[in-house]
């Protein structure tokens, strides 16, 4: 079993269907033409789903993420589940609202 730091991390933020897909791929030594064949679908889809799984996992182990909120956004945007637009706006309203519970906290009561 892997530990809880470093490596499981993006590991915990993967779904079933995702490590079902990694786990595919490694049974198929790496071979998207054949896990292509598995799926019963084209290389080309195979590839676009591996791009977007690599760029999910590059954003979860991204140092420049500040929250899991933030993290499970991005995860959502690399899979293509919500648009740039939609993550820019969420994300700005979360870090005006972050600011202004900072704000409010460092006033004196």
């Amino acid at each position: 079993m892997l530990s809880r730091g470093g490596l499981s991390k993006w590991i915990d933020f993967l779904n079933d269907e995702d490590l079902a897909f990694i786990k595919r791929l490694v049974l198929a030594s790496g071979s998207l033409k054949e896990l292509a064949a598995l799926y019963g679908i084209s290389y080309p889809t195979v590839r676009l789903r591996l791009d977007r799984l690599i760029a999910k996992i590059q954003v979860i182990d991204s140092q420049d993420v500040r929250s899991d909120f933030e993290r499970v956004l991005r995860a959502h945007h690399a899979e293509g589940k919500i648009d740039a637009d939609t993550l820019k706006t969420l994300l700005t309203a979360y870090r005006q609202d972050l600011e202004a519970r900072q704000d409010a906290a460092s006033r004196p009561a």
